[in-house]
């Protein structure tokens, strides 16, 4: 959320209203969807088909962590979640996918809910900047996310 200067707040921004009106429109189109199996590939489809719109350094990001998170964690449903690329566990996300574009900042993001099994003391990451995405960064997502649905 924004402010002023004199520290009055502006609500929510224009990209986080647009990220609230796709969330409501994605739990409608789940809530009209047919069987599970129906469901579940076309979820698939809507993140295959979310990814596509993106720019080409995010589109090619997404692309890489939609594999990596699909390959290491079949259990993982993939599903949009506030207009990103999202992976849940029985209906819940464990990680997602937010887009350097679609809250104008300078890099784009792998985050992991509450869901995620990554507790490590009394303090751990729960996101991670991505600039780009190389077999290292792949080794270390997948390792991610192997300990977040363990």
């Amino acid at each position: 959320m924004s402010g002023t200067e004199d520290g009055k707040h502006e609500g929510f921004t224009a990209e986080e209203r647009a990220a609230m009106k796709d969330h409501a429109k994605e739990l409608k189109k789940e809530a009209r969807r047919g069987s599970r199996a129906d469901k579940a590939a076309e979820a698939v489809r809507d993140v295959l088909a979310k990814i596509a719109e993106m720019q080409d350094s995010d589109r090619i990001m997404a692309e890489r962590v939609h594999a990596v998170v699909t390959e290491t964690a079949p259990v993982l449903a993939p599903k949009l979640w506030y207009g990103m690329p999202a992976y849940a566990l029985d209906g819940k996300v464990v990680c997602f996918f937010q887009s350097a574009e679609k809250f104008k900042a300078r890099y784009a993001t792998l985050g992991f809910s509450d869901q995620a099994k990554l507790d490590e003391g009394t303090m751990w990451p729960a996101a991670f900047a991505l600039t780009e995405v190389t077999a290292e960064a792949e080794a270390r997502i997948a390792a991610l996310v192997k300990q977040a649905v363990s």
